[in-house]
């Protein structure tokens, strides 16, 4: 099923009438709940701003953040780099954290595990890891992929992706063949049965429709959350911020009456369920400000084609330089740190000229057979990109780092960074984060630009954005 964005729009009924926003507000500020976002890579900051990021998870640090006043924190795992194992384990250890900090502090929290708009993740095993940690008896678990900001809607439990005005089916886009996270099933139903491997049966996942949404509106989505099956699964439809509202309306008339349930969502999900209003993108200006002297830093190691057209595009702009970095040197141990010091001295040599230096993996993807190694081989080559960073000699005018795995690598592993804040955006899902104390450079503008979002012009568009009008 292929079919214009705007005639799949048409034909839906109309939006629920009433602005729900002012109202969730309202329950998010009076009830007090923390809203703890737990991140599977960076690129979940989407659709906030003035919102803190953290990247390590004692108890200790989530005590601080709990007491903290905001509503809204994210917690970056990054657990989409590493083998399933790990990715349990650590969202077992946060779970567990977070429940003592939650006592120690007497402030109560939520739990919202975020990952990827078009279905690559650690799905089911992170998030069943997820509700063992937080002591079990969960009501539910939510699946809701819907991110208006990338295109991706949720029509007749079918997940689709916008490209170029028209919706594909999620399975038939290049997502869905990832050597690691690929997947046959564009129904979330089905998808969510493929996942578990058939334990689970499509029939058996219930469903919040679009007709539920817009015809019945927040009741309707209590009854029905309040109906599901002790521990069952729904997958919730969605094509527009104002059918996230009613969700998240009904989830909160379900949570005030004692359920409780895990979300797996994507971004969108997240500012309504956290009471942000929309908000206009950053502008050059503002971000200009933010920025440093002489040449700025992109970094891209997501290799889709929808990166690879993107970079060409940024390649193609005045003033900037290309670095090509040879993955095949990354992966094996005698050419490896050649290799960092190679690209490292060139780019420290074209940014102390002002030059705007790009550095990128080449673009033949590398395949080792399995999950774990295709994972072993993805983890070197963003380490290694970190490490060209951490052997930068002065700090860039600012960083854009494209890819979800690759900016979460160069934010923690070679700019040392333990907490920043989201700004907001420079272009619709496109994160800006100002690193904050701690970090190698502090106040530093750094973009993180998914690898799936935005159009063939876009990363030369951010580029242009933080040159703030600069003469090439």
């Amino acid at each position: 099923m292929r079919v214009p964005t705007a005639e799949l729009l048409r034909s839906l009924p109309a939006e629920w009438p009433e602005d729900l926003l002012p109202a969730i507000q309202a329950q998010v500020r009076d009830r007090g709940t923390k809203v703890v976002v737990l991140d599977d890579d960076p690129t979940g900051t989407q659709t906030v701003y003035n919102v803190p990021v953290v990247t390590e998870w004692s108890e200790t640090s989530l005590r601080t953040i709990l007491a903290e006043p905001g509503s809204l924190v994210y917690v970056l795992t990054n657990s989409r780099s590493v083998p399933l194992s790990e990715a349990q384990a650590l969202n077992r250890e946060i779970a567990a954290n977070l429940r003592s900090a939650s006592r120690a502090t007497g402030r109560a929290f939520v739990v919202v595990s975020r990952s990827d708009s078009t279905l690559r993740g650690h799905y089911p095993g992170e998030v069943e890891a997820l509700a063992q940690g937080l002591g079990g008896d969960l009501d539910g678990t939510l699946i809701i992929p819907f991110f208006l900001e990338g295109g991706r809607l949720t029509v007749h439990d079918v997940h689709l992706v916008d490209e170029g005005g028209v919706l594909i089916p999620a399975a038939e886009t290049e997502y869905a063949r990832d050597a690691v996270f690929g997947y046959r099933s564009s129904n979330l139903r089905d998808w969510v049965s493929e996942k578990h491997h058939g334990r689970v049966k499509a029939e058996d996942v219930a469903s919040l429709s679009i007709k539920d949404l817009r015809l019945g509106g927040p009741g309707a989505v209590a009854s029905k959350l309040a109906g599901l099956r002790k521990g069952g699964i729904c997958v919730v439809n969605s094509a527009s911020y104002r059918d996230v509202e009613v969700l998240v309306a009904g989830l909160l008339r379900a949570e005030a009456a004692g359920r409780r349930f895990l979300c797996r969502t994507a971004a969108s999900f997240v500012r309504v369920r956290g009471g942000l209003a929309p908000r206009s993108l950053l502008t050059g200006a503002e971000l200009a400000a933010a920025g440093g002297e002489g040449g700025g830093l992109i970094v891209v190691g997501s290799y889709i084609q929808k990166s690879t057209l993107q970079m060409q595009a940024a390649q193609a702009l005045p003033g900037v330089a290309s670095l090509e970095v040879a993955a095949e040197r990354l992966l094996e141990a005698c050419s490896r740190q050649g290799e960092i010091q190679r690209v490292a001295g060139q780019a420290n040599e074209l940014l102390g000229t002002g030059r705007d230096v790009l550095v990128y993996t080449g673009r033949r993807v590398i395949h080792e057979a399995g999950q774990a190694s295709g994972l072993r081989v993805g983890q070197l080559i963003s380490s290694g990109l970190a490490a060209i960073v951490a052997h930068l000699a002065a700090p860039p005018a600012w960083i854009i780092a494209k890819g979800g795995i690759t900016s979460s690598d160069i934010a923690t592993q070679g700019l040392g960074a333990k907490r920043t804040e989201v700004l907001g955006q420079a272009l619709a899902g496109v994160p800006i984060w100002r690193l904050g104390q701690g970090s190698r450079w502090p106040g530093l503008t750094y973009v993180v630009f998914p690898g799936n979002v935005g159009d063939t012009d876009a990363l030369a568009q951010m580029v242009r954005i933080l040159r703030g009008g600069r003469i090439d």
